[in-house]
């Protein structure tokens, strides 16, 4: 996890998140952490949303209305990517979210 957290540190400034977490009702902090726990369940064989919630001890319906603003469960790599911008963090970010 050493590397998602290098990355993740790196998007506590983020307007991108920033902005998701005001439309959500979030502090950045808990929408860092939502968000990071989201990655880290997305390519589980469970429930993204329900494993992210035991992860964070947000509501299951908070993290159901963050993949929405997100764009979904498919789109939860392509926004880590354009957190993190399409150079070489990107690519490790992609890897880590599972962007194709």
């Amino acid at each position: 996890m050493g590397i998602l957290d290098g990355l993740l540190g790196q998007l506590g400034d983020n307007p991108e998140l920033a902005n998701l977490a005001e439309k959500v009702g979030l502090s950045p902090e808990h929408a860092q952490s939502a968000v990071a726990a989201l990655a880290k369940f997305h390519p589980m064989d469970v429930d993204t949303a329900e494993g992210a919630a035991a992860e964070t001890g947000l509501p299951v319906e908070k993290m159901q209305e963050l993949i929405g603003h997100i764009g979904g469960e498919g789109a939860l790599g392509r926004y880590a990517s354009l957190l993190q911008g399409e150079g070489a963090l990107g690519g490790i970010a992609a890897n880590i979210f599972g962007k194709s």
